[in-house]
């Protein structure tokens, strides 16, 4: 990713943005904090917003505002970002981890419920990549079960189901606006949203050290997780062109299908979406062998923001990756190992072969470069590349 590819208006407004916070005096909670947190309000449609200090503070805060205790259990996927599980274990709950959906990569609410117990508090369905989880199963369960609901949406800023946003589906939605993000900061910040007063009352004291109606007089134990007013200035900034910056990543995800799919050497991912079963079925049969080297993300549900435009690499994926590399092109991998054989959960007694989705798409997953501003030329030079790298034909779009 680029970042120094900013539009010159945006430059421009990020400069009086700052400037305005300087010559203000004030850098911490004050006025541009306030109005951002208005502004997101209104964009996400839910009643409250806090700014907070990354996406996992904000993952903490709604832990410890939520009340989960230490030992209790959170089902979350072994497929994701460390900061899901890592967030759990810091306030001496248990992470439970469960496997992915092979057509989609999210969590499947079947999984989640097939692992609670009495000692369950909440699962955090995780929007992976842009795209979000299925969310009118997860309100099933929550409503058959005294749990919680905390959407980690740290990818899928601006992602919709229907006419609702990610992040306001659950009980607390937690957004990440570091510098890759759909919406970024010029730095670290964060976000908790939800629709309890009582909720954001905690959250809004948790994160000045529990200390919120009156200075110094602590009703929580919180810490310091305030996000800074030059941040919130920033980001207030770039929430006017979110939406169609965003437009621009769908774009580019699109040519990147137009392109690999027109020259011949990639299908859309051929394997089922299982999310609205009740059970894994036929799971030997989930990923057939198959002519094509490249599997191609689908859109299966709502808006995929295509925070990461991650392919699926059916052999020689690291030999690829090396090669793209040598001529200057960046990828990524998200993720090299799931979470359950991480060595710092290896106390949780997870094994390898315990989540086999997860471990094989750990094998196969590459992330190509998708930002806005990316050119269309760029996009053909990436799967031409890759072509070659096959001994692949590259076919030029029209």
């Amino acid at each position: 990713m680029d970042l120094k590819r900013v539009l010159d208006f945006e430059k421009k407004n990020l400069q009086e943005a700052f400037n305005r916070v300087l010559e203000s005096g004030r850098y911490i909670l004050s006025q541009e904090v306030a109005s951002f947190e208005q502004s997101l309000s209104a964009y996400l449609n839910i009643r409250h917003c806090i700014g907070v200090s990354s996406g996992s503070d904000a993952l903490l805060l709604s832990f410890l505002a939520l009340g989960i205790k230490p030992a209790e259990k959170v089902i979350c996927p072994t497929f994701t970002f460390f900061a899901t599980a890592g967030s759990i274990a810091r306030i001496g709950a248990r992470p439970v981890f469960a496997d992915s959906c092979p057509g989609c990569f999210q969590l499947p609410p079947f999984e989640a419920q097939s692992r609670i117990d009495s000692e369950t508090r909440g699962i955090v369905p995780v929007h992976l990549f842009g795209q979000c989880a299925d969310m009118d199963g997860f309100k099933e369960i929550k409503e058959k079960n005294d749990i919680f609901i905390i959407e980690d949406s740290a990818q899928a800023f601006g992602a919709s189901l229907g006419d609702k946003k990610a992040g306001v589906l659950g009980d607390v939605g937690c957004f990440s606006f570091f510098p890759t993000k759909n919406l970024a900061a010029l730095g670290e910040a964060g976000l908790v949203v939800t629709a309890s007063d009582e909720i954001a009352y905690k959250l809004k004291a948790l994160r000045v050290h529990g200390s919120f109606r009156q200075k110094y007089i602590h009703e929580l134990i919180g810490g310091n997780f305030r996000m800074d007013e030059v941040q919130a200035a920033f980001l207030h900034v770039r929430l006017n062109a979110v939406d169609k910056l965003i437009e621009q990543r769908i774009k580019n995800a699109l040519l990147y299908e137009q392109a690999f799919l027109s020259s011949g050497i990639a299908i859309l991912c051929p394997d089922p979406c299982l999310c609205q079963t009740k059970k894994y079925e036929g799971l030997s049969h989930w990923d057939k062998d198959n002519y094509y080297p490249i599997y191609l993300p689908r859109s299966v549900r709502g808006r995929h923001t295509f925070n990461q435009y991650v392919i699926r690499i059916k052999k020689e994926r690291d030999k690829l990756r090396d090669y793209l590399k040598d001529r200057g092109i960046q990828t990524e991998i998200y993720y090299p190992m799931p979470l359950h054989l991480q060595p710092c959960f290896s106390s949780l007694g997870y094994q390898k072969g315990d989540f086999p989705i997860a471990e094989k798409l750990s094998q196969e997953v590459m992330a190509l470069p998708i930002f806005p501003g990316l050119t269309e030329e760029e996009i053909e030079r990436v799967v031409k590349v890759i072509c070659q790298f096959f001994g692949h034909p590259y076919k030029s779009l029209p």
